[in-house]
């Protein structure tokens, strides 16, 4: 197709990364750090800690007895813990006890929340659980909402005003005092949270080289964990849920210079038509990556016009078409499995950080630091040892390490140190997801493909708060349910083909042969079968909608 070739030779006249992918590329990710610290805001700023009943006759409203108080102690039962009961006490003659009516909350820590102020305890826990669960449905909406706000009126709109209604709701939530106000601003909150970590992405995938795209969204990843270590971070340094969710708000404000500093998608302008702006962005391009090349113009325009069509009795493939036949079905179970099992193991373990024994901010802190060297190892293997392999791999060993758990002693350390082992393994695997899942769909349904494991992995996000309610039964019920999904879906991954060193699929019929009978029982190296398919050339196709890692 002239249109589409013209295009391909004009972006690759730029190189894979140079100075001007790399300056944008900077301001794109700045995105994905506010997208992590306001997904995980709510450990912080609602925080739940330690807690016991109010004891009349004991405690006051302006002062409170002690918690090892040989009075406190006789009133309030212990747990198999050998800590307080937190929702029971005493009867007057000790023959019974009865639920809390109000509590008292340890300050060591925390002293001002939403936790406190609406009391997310005991019966009531189900009000923190759902003002997570509003953010990450919100997310959901905001990846079918800023997919097409992005492909009908541009990356770089989606973008800025994703960061402006982030400024702004960031603000409001904080003003907000009523508690079902609070849910709706939470939801809208969530819907923008994320906008232009989407958009972010889509721009760096269409504008850098494919040599650079696996560096660049495992970088994604890297700055959602620094967002999420400014959350404690913060919460340390301002013991005030006020005006620390003001301050994370305000994080958003970093991306509003982004309207005169940021440029538009090329392949978006040109997709739409307007040649002359695309052209004009990569002449700038050329130029500030020392590169001294003629463009003609004029003759580039016309070709834009032109009105050619490739693959026109697929242009309507969409995502029905993934179940249609037997191999791309199956592809798709297993890698929305994948998906959603990443979501919801990755944000289980970041959501229970409060719970573990020890300072909160530190070990909060300590759950993005683990991030990092998984990233790393990705890295180095990913390309060495492919996709399938590493995946498999750490989505094991993940749900090894969270099943370890359950043999081990409650709020040890030891526990603790598996619960990081799990994040660390975890957050491998869900770092590949996307450029893996990218890879098995065909082109003329990859978009679909991979948004629809996106919603997968938004939907376990937003269910992730309420899995987590099951520690009521039992603190491990949950790390023992995440273990479980993460060992399912790292075995189910045997049966799919590997993609390093392949021609990617093209058509409807390309995907359905891709990979016949090359998985993990027939070949576990790493290295490709004979390819039966056809030597096509991989093209870059825009991304165009619901593009996201951790939503």
């Amino acid at each position: 197709m002239d249109k589409d070739r013209a295009l391909e030779e004009m972006m690759g006249k730029l190189g894979d990364f140079g100075r001007y992918q790399c300056f944008q590329f900077i301001l794109h990710i700045l995105a994905a750090m506010t997208a992590g610290m306001h997904m995980l805001s709510l450990v912080t700023v609602a925080a739940v800690p330690d807690h016991r009943c109010f004891l009349h006759g004991i405690d006051s409203y302006n002062a409170t007895n002690s918690w090892n108080s040989s009075l406190v102690m006789a009133a309030i039962p212990v747990n198999e813990n050998d800590k307080f009961d937190s929702c029971r006490m005493y009867t007057r003659n000790h023959t019974s006890t009865a639920e809390c009516e109000s509590w008292v909350y340890n300050t060591q820590y925390f002293s001002s929340s939403r936790g406190i102020e609406w009391n997310f305890v005991c019966n009531q826990r189900w009000m923190g659980a759902i003002a997570q669960t509003v953010y990450m449905f919100g997310v959901v909406g905001g990846s079918l909402i800023f997919g097409r706000i992005s492909d009908k009126y541009g990356r770089k709109t989606a973008f800025v005003w994703s960061g402006v209604m982030q400024l702004l709701l960031g603000v409001l939530v904080a003003l907000t005092n009523e508690y079902y106000s609070f849910l709706v601003v939470r939801f809208i909150y969530g819907i923008f949270g994320s906008g232009a970590y989407i958009t972010g992405f889509v721009l760096t995938m269409e504008l850098v080289g494919p040599s650079k795209r696996t560096i660049c969204g495992v970088t994604f990843q890297v700055m959602f964990a620094i967002g999420i270590m400014l959350v404690p971070a913060w919460g340390y340094l301002i013991d005030n849920r006020f005006y620390l969710q003001i301050l994370y708000g305000l994080h958003a404000a970093l991306l509003l210079p982004h309207w005169f500093i940021m440029d538009e998608s090329p392949r978006w302008l040109w997709s739409q038509g307007r040649a002359r702006e695309s052209v004009a962005i990569i002449e700038k391009a050329l130029k500030m990556n020392g590169i001294t090349e003629n463009i003609d113009t004029s003759s580039l325009i016309s070709q834009c016009k032109a009105t050619n069509a490739k693959y026109s009795d697929e242009q309507s493939a969409g995502t029905n078409d993934l179940f249609k036949t037997p191999r791309m079905l199956k592809k798709t179970l297993i890698i929305c499995g994948c998906w959603f099992t990443n979501s919801v193991v990755y944000y289980g373990i970041s959501l229970n950080a409060g719970k573990l024994n020890g300072n909160p901010y530190f070990l909060m802190f300590l759950m993005g630091i683990v991030e990092l060297p998984s990233y790393v190892i990705i890295t180095y293997f990913l390309d060495r040892v492919g996709h399938r392999a590493l995946i498999s791999t750490m989505m094991l060993l993940g749900g090894i390490a969270c099943l370890v758990i359950f043999f081990l002693p409650h709020g040890s350390i030891t526990t603790t140190g598996m619960v990081m082992v799990g994040k660390l393994f975890i957050s491998g695997s869900f770092s590949i997801i996307y450029k893996y899942s990218a890879e098995l769909f065909p082109t003329v349904v990859r978009s679909s493909g991979v948004g629809l494991g996106s919603m997968c992995a938004s939907v376990s996000g937003a269910l992730t708060p309420l899995i987590n309610l099951l520690d009521t039964l039992n603190p491990k019920i949950p790390t023992i349910l995440f273990g479980f999904l993460a060992l399912f879906s790292g075995f189910s991954t045997f049966f799919l083909p590997e993609t390093i060193g392949r021609h990617l699929p093209q058509s409807l019929e390309d995907g359905e042969k891709f990979g016949i009978g090359d998985n993990c029982f027939t070949n576990c190296s790493g290295q490709p079968l004979t390819d039966s398919i056809p030597d096509i050339p991989e093209t870059m196709v825009p991304l165009d909608e619901n593009k996201k890692t951790k939503e």
